[in-house]
């Protein structure tokens, strides 16, 4: 499946974006959907996840409480709300998709994640 995220930018410390990732495939409910992070010399880190229906999720502590990750099935978009941005969530943002594992599973390994968009900048500024 192909990925194409967007909605980055720049924002001052304590402001909101929302990234919006949308997938070419009929079968969108059937993919478990990831973003990950990856700053300047690190490596690519899970943010959040969803499952297939949407009706779980899963956060990396240092965004929880800030972040909300949703999806709408019927337009293939998956979203990632960023409230209360901090400097150090300056990153590359990248949603993927995850065809595996068991309906419910929501992975937070990169190595799950088959399909991966080309990544939005996001920059907080101090």
């Amino acid at each position: 499946v192909q990925l194409q995220a967007s909605g980055g930018g720049l924002v001052q410390a304590g402001g909101s974006l929302r990234l919006s990732c949308l997938a070419s495939t009929r079968a969108f409910g059937s993919y478990a959907m990831g973003w990950f992070r990856a700053a300047p010399g690190k490596d690519r880190e899970f943010v959040a996840g969803i499952s297939r229906s949407g009706d779980r999720t899963r956060y990396v502590d240092s965004v929880k409480d800030r972040f909300t990750i949703s999806r709408d099935n019927a337009k293939n978009t998956v979203y990632l709300q960023m409230n209360n941005l901090k400097f150090e969530d300056t990153a590359v943002y990248f949603c993927a998709a995850d065809d595996s594992g068991s309906y419910y599973y929501i992975s937070s390994s990169k190595y799950d994640y088959d399909d991966w968009g080309q990544g939005t900048l996001v920059t907080v500024s101090s």
